[in-house]
């Protein structure tokens, strides 16, 4: 049986990598088999892309070339660690995915949904979350809660306008696609973890 396949998304600094963590400790404690990976990266191809893609010295990258790395990178990580994942019957968590590119590079650098639609065909049609988490909090809030943009990382060095579009581009999402779920990160991160895997009972992705 195929196994489910639960994405994390969020603005820079808004926890995803933490809920991922305390979800699998969860996890482990329940005796379910799952598989942690994150995008760009997870897979060697996949990470030496993402290397270049985050690389602070890259800053005259063009919107479509970055897209395309994005894009490259999900192809072969795909290939190589979700769907054999899934096809074994693991729950697969993964951190970021094409819904990042669709308000990164589609609605904040401004290439629009069909081009990140387009390059992206497999991950939105072959393989499309079961359940995507959109981690809420907004990108003045999540930056000072992280003391800061890390300025080797690209993508965090962009103003705080660019990562207010990114945001305006998940809300735009939260209405286009119904498997996202959207979680207010107003309470603690143990608070926000409870309501995480409540979400994830009631969905059908774990058991209850």
């Amino acid at each position: 049986m195929r196994g489910k396949f639960v994405t994390f998304e969020g603005c820079e600094g808004s926890g995803k990598s933490t809920q991922i963590k305390l979800l699998g400790q969860y996890l482990k404690q329940q005796d379910i088999d799952f598989v942690v990976t994150r995008e760009p990266g997870g897979s060697r191809i996949a990470e030496e892309i993402r290397s270049i893609i985050l690389d602070g010295r890259n800053g005259e990258m063009c919107a479509e070339c970055e897209a395309l790395l994005y894009a490259a990178a999900r192809i072969q990580h795909l290939n190589e660690v979700v769907a054999p994942a899934l096809e074994s019957g693991k729950l697969v968590l993964c951190d970021r995915y094409v819904d990042s590119s669709l308000a990164y590079q589609g609605y904040a650098r401004g290439l629009g949904m069909k081009f990140i639609e387009d390059i992206n065909y497999a991950a939105l049609y072959k393989y499309q979350p079961d359940l995507t988490i959109f981690l809420d909090i907004p990108p003045r809030l999540a930056f000072e809660r992280k003391h800061g943009a890390d300025k080797n990382d690209r993508m965090e060095s962009e103003g705080i306008a660019f990562h207010e579009r990114v945001y305006q581009g998940y809300k735009t999402l939260l209405r286009k696609y119904p498997r996202i779920t959207e979680i207010y990160c107003c309470g603690t991160k143990f608070e926000t973890s409870d309501i995480i895997i409540r979400v994830l009972k009631e969905k059908g992705i774990i058991r209850g």
